[in-house]
C-alpha cells in the first residue's frame, strides 16, 4: 500500500492524497447511515488528467477505488466497504461554458447542483434537475445515480438532462463523449453506460447539460382528495387542461398526519382528515393570466368533486411551507430508526401496493409507523418506516416484506436512489437473470480487475 500511495502522491501532489484521520472519517460514509469504514486514503484530483493518472496507478496495483461526490446518496453506493482509496471530485468544480444558442452548460463533475441551478437562472434558463440535497450533492453523483427529484414529471430524470459527458475508465482511459447537439446518431450513445452505473463502470468528470426556458410564473397549491383514484384523475386533468405541471407530490393521510403533527406550533394548511393530499406546482409563461387559470381549474375540480379541499400559496413563504411538509425532514430526523425505501410501480397499481404493504407490515409489526408519499406521476413511491428498533434483522425483514410485494406487482426496487449495497441483494426482484448477466458482462469488459466501486450494484 505504501508504494501505491507514493505513486499517487507523485501524480497528484502531496495535497492531493490525504491520510489525515479527520478527512478519512469525513469520507467514510454517505447519507445512508450504514456502518462507516475508513478508506486507506482520500484522493482529491484537480483535473481529468489527474483522475486518469490516479486510476491508471490503482488499476496496475489492483487497488480498489471508491468514487465519491457530495455524499448525499441513500443506497450505500458511496460508502467504503474496507480497503479502498476514496477518489473525491470535490476539487473539480466549475462551469466551463454556458452556451445560450445551444441552451447547454458544460460543467465539471464536482460542481454542486445548486451552483448550476443558480448559474442557469442568472442566464435566463432553468436546469430541469432538482432534489432536496441540491446544496451539497454534486452533478457527477447525480448523473452516476441517474437522480430524479420533484421535477421529473416535466423534465425527466438526470439522464434526460445530459447531451454528452466525459468519463475515465478503470485503466485510466479518458472517454470524451462531450456533445452539444440534440441529434447525434453516430453509433452507440456511450454516455448511457455511465449515467446510473454508480461509478462501477467509470468516473464521470465533465458533462454537457441541457437547459430549458425559465418559466415566468410558478404557482403552488395543496389539495385534499378522497381516494387514490381521484389523485390519478386529478393528475391527468391538470395535464390535459393546464399543461405546465412541474411537480405533483401525493401524500397518504398517514404521512401528512405524521409530518404536520410533529410540530405542535405549526398549523397545517389543511386539516389532517382526508385520505390523500397532493402538493402541486404549475409553471407557466403568462405571469398575469396564469394565477387566474390555476385558480379556475381548482375551482372546477372542487365543483366536480375531484378534490375535497384546496389552498393556493399566496407567497413564497406559504409555498415553502407546503413543500416542507412534503419533504418531512424535521419529522423523520427525530426518528433514529427511520427506514426510507423508494420504489417504482405502474401508476394504476400504486394505491393497491400501498394497502398491501401496510397490511403486511402491521400484521407482523403491530403499531409500527408506515407512511407513503411520492411523485406518483413518474411512478415513484417512497415508503418510510419506523419499526421501533435499529436491529438489522428487523430492518432486513421489513425491506423484504416491501420488496416482495414490489416483485409480485412487477415494480422496481429502486426508482431514483440507485442500488448501492442496500438494494444489491434485491436486484433480481426487478431485473431478469439475463439482464443481470449482461450487466456483469459490461462490468467485466470495462473494469476487468474490478477496482471501481467494488461490491456495489452487482
Amino acid at each position: 500500500m505504501a508504494s501505491v500511495l507514493d505513486e499517487l502522491r507523485q501524480a497528484l501532489g502531496d495535497d492531493g492524497v490525504s491520510s489525515e484521520p479527520a478527512i478519512l472519517d469525513r469520507h467514510s460514509r454517505d447519507a445512508t447511515g450504514i456502518a462507516p469504514h475508513r478508506p486507506l486514503a482520500v484522493l482529491r484530483p484537480r483535473s481529468t488528467a489527474e483522475v486518469s493518472a490516479a486510476l491508471r496507478i490503482c488499476n496496475r496495483h489492483r487497488q480498489p477505488v471508491q468514487p465519491q461526490g457530495g455524499l448525499t446518496g441513500l443506497a450505500g453506493g458511496a460508502t467504503p466497504r474496507g480497503g479502498e482509496v476514496v477518489l473525491s471530485l470535490e476539487r473539480m468544480r466549475g462551469i466551463e461554458e454556458l452556451d445560450p444558442a445551444a441552451a447547454t452548460m458544460t460543467v465539471l463533475a464536482g460542481t454542486p447542483l445548486e451552483t448550476l441551478q443558480a448559474a442557469a437562472s442568472q442566464a435566463g434558463f432553468l436546469l430541469g434537475l432538482d432534489l432536496g440535497a441540491r446544496g451539497s450533492c454534486q452533478i457527477g453523483g447525480n448523473l452516476s445515480t441517474n437522480a430524479g427529484g420533484m421535477k421529473v414529471i416535466r423534465y425527466g430524470m438526470a439522464r434526460e438532462q445530459v447531451l454528452g459527458l466525459e468519463a475515465v475508465l478503470a485503466d485510466g482511459t479518458v472517454v470524451n463523449a462531450l456533445n452539444k447537439m440534440l441529434k447525434n446518431n453516430a453509433g452507440y450513445d456511450v454516455k448511457h453506460l455511465f449515467i446510473g452505473s454508480e461509478g462501477t463502470l467509470g468516473i464521470v468528470t465533465r458533462a454537457v447539460l441541457r437547459l430549458h426556458p425559465k418559466p415566468h410564473s410558478s404557482l403552488t397549491a395543496l389539495v385534499a382528495t378522497a381516494s387514490y383514484d381521484q389523485v390519478v384523475r386529478l393528475l391527468r386533468a391538470i395535464q390535459a387542461e393546464l399543461g405546465g405541471l412541474s411537480a405533483f407530490e401525493a401524500m397518504w393521510q398517514d404521512y401528512y398526519r405524521f409530518v404536520t403533527g410533529s410540530d405542535p406550533a405549526r398549523v397545517p394548511p389543511l386539516p389532517a382528515t382526508s385520505p390523500f393530499y397532493v402538493a402541486l406546482e404549475f409553471a407557466g409563461n403568462d405571469a398575469e393570466g396564469d394565477p387566474a387559470r390555476f385558480e379556475a381549474f381548482l375551482g372546477r375540480a372542487l365543483e366536480q368533486g375531484l378534490v375535497t379541499d384546496a389552498v393556493i400559496a399566496q407567497s413564497e413563504r406559504e409555498a415553502r411551507a407546503i413543500w416542507e411538509i412534503r419533504e418531512g425532514v424535521g419529522a423523520w430526523n427525530a426518528r433514529p430508526h427511520g427506514l426510507h425505501l423508494d420504489v417504482s410501480l405502474p401508476i394504476a397499481s400504486i394505491g393497491a401496493f400501498a394497502e398491501r404493504v401496510r397490511t403486511r407490515l402491521q400484521a407482523r409489526w403491530p403499531g409500527s409507523l408506515n407512511t407513503f408519499f411520492g411523485h406518483i406521476g413518474d411512478s415513484n413511491l417512497h415508503v418510510s418506516l419506523d419499526m421501533g428498533t435499529g436491529d438489522e434483522d428487523v430492518r432486513h425483514a421489513a425491506e423484504m416484506a416491501v420488496y416482495e410485494v414490489v416483485r409480485d406487482m412487477g415494480g422496481s426496487v429502486s426508482a431514483e436512489h440507485g442500488i448501492g449495497t442496500l438494494k444489491r441483494d434485491y436486484l433480481g426482484f426487478s431485473r431478469s437473470e439475463a439482464v443481470v448477466g449482461l450487466m456483469r458482462t459490461v462490468k467485466a469488459a470495462l473494469d476487468p480487475n474490478g477496482i471501481l466501486n467494488p461490491g456495489k450494484v452487482l
